[in-house]
């Protein structure tokens, strides 16, 4: 499992399965979309405005990954 944050937009994505694989998307919630992999399983969590629902400090000690984007 891999969890990115990008500061900028606010937006934690919990990657579940490494493999490269086409995905479905589909929103669960206002602020929360699931990437579906082969036979419908869950290979990634989006979650929008994700400070505001999470507390960011207890994701540790899993990897954490900040994203800078493009322009870092």
């Amino acid at each position: 499992m891999q969890i990115i944050y990008n500061p900028k937009t606010d937006v934690l994505y919990l990657r579940l399965d490494e493999q490269k694989q086409d995905v479905i998307n589909q929103r669960v919630a206002e602020d929360v979309v699931l990437d579906m992999g082969s036979e419908n399983h869950i290979v990634g969590i989006e979650i929008m405005d994700a400070s505001q629902r999470l507390n960011l400090k207890n994701i540790f000690p899993v990897e954490f990954q900040v994203s800078m984007g493009a322009n870092a």
